[in-house]
């Protein structure tokens, strides 16, 4: 056998390898994506259903009423005779009398007795009578008679109602809401409150703060509920009695503040306490100070989750707060979320994501509600995580939710679940962890829906919230409470400065925590009558307006399905990267509509394929929506003006109906423009491309309009239509870089055939012919990489360099539609520096041999991009990558071969001059110093600017995804990931340098060879 018959079989077992690692690779990265659908069981809500209530009753014009004394009786008559006040018509006298027995106060059950001018109460219990008097005062504020129940026993279903702080503590200062971009998580409650020194506490705006809290306090006891979610823990615990001394010097502020604090908010939770509000304290966990974790960090050696020692110190810090604050009842325990965008500035208090696997979970629930358990206290452990394993999905995966909870039965222990599977979002199934477990279980719900605009939009949820406990009350006996959101999710500042009960349209979703605590307390109550009821509360009493805004309301959530989601998409459970994107992935957290090519592309895909390709009906879907809207603020604006009970509620009402219509028509037409751009890379029809084209022209309208009329607008803000800009732009580019492909990809072929020509023929004596032979010979024969240059004409030198170098920035431009220099900076700079090395290497030898090959090689690579580019520029190249399985892993496939095969191919053709061990020593050498450089840029740069700044360029995943959660945190890339790029490549360069020296023993031999050779 010939050597040139042994090399050709070397080259082409090598090439197989590669292919091969690159199919591997292929799939690999396609099981790292993981994009798939299952089917999702959708909730059935009933039917709307028109409201029994009656016509209204006057409240009567006397009321007299005798009750035993103290301050929730006292609060609860206050309620009352405000109600009857307040009403619009007064008739009659009623007087009412409270007996009380001295039984369970967790039992609220009572009867009205008596006749319906003269009511008594009869309960077993305060509690039972005072929650009596708030029915009534219920009664009275919904033009219902205060007899309605007479000889009936009222009892409640779910004996804990527990809301968050509303918007206690928080200042609607337009100023914060007018930049529209804050996706901070911190409510910054207290603000005015809290001093950065001594004394630590301005006395004054905590007077008004206490009013704000008693208000908010007042208002939830009318509502139903009895439990408070307080914010903060670490804040209000010194840690003076851990096991071992004292986590911080008796000297340092921490120790102070949380004195301090403690002080001055203990008269809150016993304010809370004597209404009869049970007090939670919320916290995440890992919740930490400076001193705090200095302190866990030398007793334990890291914040060892797993320990249960380290909980011991925050059981003690606990047990410090229950002694000093007996009005608490409990702490509040998240672990999915914490981090930066929960902190506050100024303020050493912080949370980590630390409590990350089951046995951290078991360690800490173990010690906690042995804790809670010796001090007749309680903890309420949220299921709602992020990450991966059995933590990061116990809130949706049963079998995840066993691994992490399973056995733990602590009567002190009480786990909180979202009732949808997955967050707040329409379209979720019902999550049915809520249905399994030992532990005391309570629901979640929002009233301010965060991701369906913060309540800006009416958005009924009765139907679906009464389906979803009635379903989960029939499968767990063991749900004793539901937890409502009257405020609280997501971002406080980027959406409507609606703060509850204090600015904004917040009556508007108001509905949801009264129909929320209504069912609480009987799951079987008529949703239609707490909608009437809530309307008369609060704009009518008028029969007639209060039908049309129950109308409006009835088919409020079929606006928002239909309009915010796109219902192909929205009713499966998509699974990507490891996670389950949530069913409005095109709206991205929280407005900012995305225009990112994973996202739409997946979108449309899956809308595809769920239709039979009917991408029509899925555009249809949007305007459905703008035609119910339009049909709702005819109802509500068709209402007469004089029968509201505040004129400015019913213009609040019209207008955000407008805003809805205006919203909704700009989602239907960014809805069909995307679907059709996903058609068109689908299909290449020129008439999907027309109606493109179309699509853009209106959304383009639609969306100056919209920014024209909302931006700036504390009640209506405006969208942030950046991130759907930027691809606008992309998409307006992929035809004409198509056609640049195209025509570059002709010139790269002809390069190629000329090479392959001119070796044979005459050809090879035409201007350049003789540089296309030898890239193509250096290419695919580099053992001939030497012969192949030599008699090379300066020209032909030249162009072996120029065209395989322009080909390349040309092809890259393309590939980034001429928008991203930073990938381009990126990528020419790592061919620089491994071009340098490598001509350092060659030394006094000849270059043109491993320019030849591995400009070669690059022209081959950029046929293969070109190609996959040419038929509808890089949005479909990104469209199959995202989509088609078998062009992405054969892509890979090709492109990874051809990307080793240069560095093969160039240390082939220098070991002819250098030697073989030298060659490859070479080319590690320029791999490594290619790899280090651009990776100590990026880590200098920082890993989240660098990558958030390429994909803001590229639009590969969500705009968003940088400004709200960090690419690095959503994906889990490490923040030492390029360092560590640095330090691999750093070890190439040194290994591969030491290869490339000569050595001692063959230095001599290799200075004589190296004449020949030159």
């Amino acid at each position: 056998m010939t050597t040139a018959t042994r090399r050709g079989i070397l080259a082409v077992v090598t090439s197989l390898v590669l292919l091969a690692l690159g199919l591997g690779l292929g799939v690999v990265v396609g099981d790292a994506l993981g994009i798939r659908t299952e089917p999702a069981a959708q909730m059935e809500p009933a039917a709307p259903a028109a409201s029994g209530l009656g016509a209204p009753v006057p409240a009567p014009e006397t009321l007299d009423i005798d009750a035993p004394e103290g301050v929730r009786y006292d609060a609860a008559i206050a309620s009352l005779r405000e109600a009857v006040d307040a009403a619009s018509t007064r008739e009659g006298e009623v007087s009412i009398t409270v007996l009380a027995g001295a039984g369970d106060e967790s039992d609220d059950t009572y009867r009205l007795a008596g006749t319906p001018s003269a009511l008594r109460i009869e309960a077993g219990s305060e509690t039972g009578a005072v929650r009596a008097l708030y029915d009534l005062a219920y009664q009275a504020r919904t033009a219902q008679s205060l007899s309605a129940r007479l000889g009936d026993e009222v009892a409640s279903r779910l004996p804990f109602r527990m809301v968050d702080m509303g918007a206690v503590g928080v200042e609607p200062d337009p100023a914060a809401w007018e930049v529209g971009t804050n996706y901070s998580h911190a409510s910054e409650a207290f603000a005015d409150v809290l001093l950065p020194e001594a004394p630590y506490i301005d006395d004054a705006a905590l007077a008004v703060v206490f009013d704000d809290f008693d208000v908010f306090l007042r208002h939830s006891l009318e509502n139903g509920y009895n439990a408070v979610a307080f914010p903060g823990f670490i804040e209000f615990v010194a840690f003076e009695d851990v096991a071992d001394g004292e986590v911080s010097a008796s000297d340092d502020e921490h120790r102070a503040q949380a004195l301090a604090l403690r002080d001055a908010f203990g008269p809150f939770w016993q304010h809370a306490d004597d209404l009869g509000m049970d007090v939670f304290l919320r916290t995440d966990m890992l919740t930490l100070t400076t001193p705090l974790e200095e302190y866990l960090t030398s007793r334990f050696g890291s914040l060892d989750t797993e320990n249960p020692e380290l909980w011991e110190v925050y059981a003690a810090g606990l047990d410090e707060l229950y002694a000093a604050q007996p009005a608490l009842d409990g702490v509040l325990i998240r672990i999915g979320e914490a981090g930066d965008v929960y902190d506050v500035e100024g303020w050493d208090y912080y949370s980590q994501l630390a409590v990350r696997t089951p046995e951290a979970v078991r360690a800490m629930l173990t010690t906690l509600s042995a804790q809670a358990e010796a001090g007749g206290r309680e903890v309420i452990f949220r299921t709602w995580s992020v990450g991966v394993g059995a933590v990061g999905d116990m809130h949706t995966n049963p079998a995840s939710y066993e691994e992490v909870l399973g056995g733990i039965d602590s009567p002190a222990l009480v786990v909180s679940t979202k009732y949808t599977l997955g967050d707040f979002y329409s379209w979720l199934p019902l999550n049915d962890t809520l249905e399994q477990g030992q532990q005391r279980r309570i629901v979640e719900f929002q009233s301010r829906r965060e991701f369906e605009n913060f309540g800006a939009f009416p958005n009924d949820l009765g139907r679906e919230y009464q389906y979803a406990l009635q379903t989960l009350l029939d499968a767990n006996p063991r749900i004793e409470g539901v937890w409502v959101w009257t405020q609280d999710g997501g971002p406080w500042r980027a959406g409507p400065m609606t703060l509850y009960l204090k600015s904004g349209f917040w009556q508007l979703y108001e509905l949801d925590t009264v129909v929320a605590s209504a069912l609480a307390r009987d799951p079987g109550a008529d949703v239609a009558d707490v909608t009437a009821g809530w309307a008369r509360q609060w704009f009518s009493d008028d029969p007639a307006t209060v039908a049309a805004i129950t109308t409006a309301m009835d088919v409020s959530r079929e606006a928002i399905e239909q309009g915010m989601y796109i219902e192909a998409f929205a009713d499966q459970r998509v699974f990507a990267i490891g996670l389950e994107p949530p069913p409005m992935m095109w709206i991205f957290e929280w407005d900012i509509l995305t225009g990112d090519s994973a996202v739409l592309d997946v979108l449309y895909a899956i809308s595809r394929d769920a239709t039979g390709g009917d991408i029509e009906s899925v555009i249809a879907g949007g305007r459905e929506a703008v035609r119910t809207v339009e049909a709702m603020r005819d109802a509500v604006a068709g209402t007469d003006a004089a029968t509201w009970r505040d004129p400015a509620l019913r213009d609040a009402f019209v207008g955000t109906l407008d805003y809805e219509l205006d919203v909704l028509r700009l989602l239907g037409a960014y809805r069909a423009m995307i679907l059709h751009q996903g058609q068109w890379h689908d299909t290449l029809s020129p008439e999907a491309y027309a109606q493109w084209d179309a699509d853009r022209v209106a959304y383009e309208e639609l969306a100056a309009a919209h920014l024209a009329a909302y931006e700036g607008d504390l009640d209506y803000p405006a969208f942030n239509l950046t991130a759907a800009q930027l691809g606008v732009e992309r998409a307006e580019r992929d035809l004409p870089m198509a056609w640049l492909a195209r025509v570059l990809l002709a010139l790269a072929a002809a390069w190629v055939v000329i090479g392959m020509l001119a070796a044979r023929t005459s050809l090879v004596r035409r201007p350049g012919a003789a540089a296309a032979r030898a890239t193509w010979i250096a290419s695919t024969r580099p053992w001939r990489a030497r012969e192949s240059t030599l008699g090379v004409l300066e020209l032909d030198r030249w162009l072996l360099l120029i065209v395989p170098g322009a080909l390349l920035v040309a092809t890259r431009a393309v590939q980034t539609s001429f928008l991203s220099w930073t990938h381009l900076a990126v990528v020419f700079g790592a061919w620089a520096v491994f071009a340098v090395v490598v001509r350092l290497c060659v030394g006094r030898r000849s270059p043109w041999p491993v320019i030849a090959a591995v400009g070669g090689v690059v022209v081959l690579r950029c046929i293969v991009t070109l190609f996959a580019l040419s038929f509808s520029g890089p949005g479909g190249y990104w469209f199959a990558f995202w989509t088609e399985p078998v062009f992405r892993t054969a892509y890979i496939a090709i492109a990874f071969a051809l990307f080793v095969w240069v560095f093969v191919a160039a240390g082939w053709a220098m070991s002819a001059q250098v030697g073989a061990r030298r060659a490859t020593g070479s080319v590690l050498a320029a791999v490594g110093a290619s790899l280090a450089i651009p990776a100590v840029v990026v880590g200098a740069i920082g890993l989240e600017t660098a990558l958030s700044l390429w994909n803001d360029e590229m639009g590969l995943l969500p705009w968003g995804l940088a400004r709200i959660l960090g690419i690095t945190t959503y994906l889990e890339i490490p923040p030492e990931t390029p360092w560590l790029a640095a330090a691999f490549g750093a070890v190439l360069f040194a290994v591969g340098a030491l290869l490339a020296v000569p050595w001692r023993r063959a230095a001599r031999a290799d200075r004589a060879a190296g004449a020949d050779r030159a």
